[in-house]
């Protein structure tokens, strides 16, 4: 079987249209968890968007929701899979593509059967959308949307890479994103209605 890295580079390299809809075309079932990973890269990174990631994570709880309804594959308008991914994604996949190499060396594929399984794609789905969600909610410019985003792209390379430890890990880093988003935010509107 070829490496998700190696497959990620022939698609860059390749002269076809740098689109979602290639990507889904390539990657097949394995879809959900490639684009989870790219849309949430980008909050992930620990600086502030202002609000513009919601775009991103608006679509990847969209996606979430098709995982949990049973879908094997990604459903897009097409006129969403027509879209360029836009410009510095080469350079942005390339910086991934080195992250991927890595987790390869250090990562072994197990019981990656379970995916196979309605349930299994289901609670992936599931959390992939309370994480998405938590990411969404956090306060803007606070940084507070990175762990839960972060963890979405740890549990998807997880998937990709038949890891269920890597699962386990986004699972939690998440987790505690969300924890520290809602323990910092509440103490944020505290002290805000204090100087009111």
């Amino acid at each position: 079987m070829e490496l998700l890295s190696d497959e990620l580079e022939r698609w860059l390299r390749s002269s076809r249209p740098k689109t979602v809809g290639s990507l889904v075309e390539l990657f097949g079932e394995r879809s959900f968890a490639v684009l989870f990973l790219l849309l949430l890269a980008i909050p992930a990174l620990p600086l502030p968007t202002g609000g513009v990631t919601h775009v991103f994570e608006v679509i990847a709880m969209l996606l979430a929701l098709e995982l949990i309804v049973g879908r094997r594959q990604v459903w897009l308008p097409q006129r969403f899979c027509r879209r360029e991914l836009g410009p510095g994604t080469e350079k942005r996949a390339e910086v991934l593509i080195r992250r991927i190499r890595w987790l390869e060396r250090h990562t072994r594929p197990r019981l990656g059967y379970l995916l196979s399984y309605r349930l299994t794609r289901s609670i992936f789905g599931v959390v992939v959308l309370v994480l998405t969600l938590g990411a969404f909610l956090a306060p803007p410019f606070t940084g507070l949307d990175t762990l839960p985003s972060l963890g979405v792209v740890i549990i998807s390379l997880g998937v990709l890479l038949q890891d269920p430890r890597l699962g386990i890990a986004g699972t939690l880093i998440g987790s505690l994103g969300i924890v520290l988003a809602i323990v910092l935010g509440k103490a944020a509107i505290h002290e805000v209605g204090r100087l009111f």
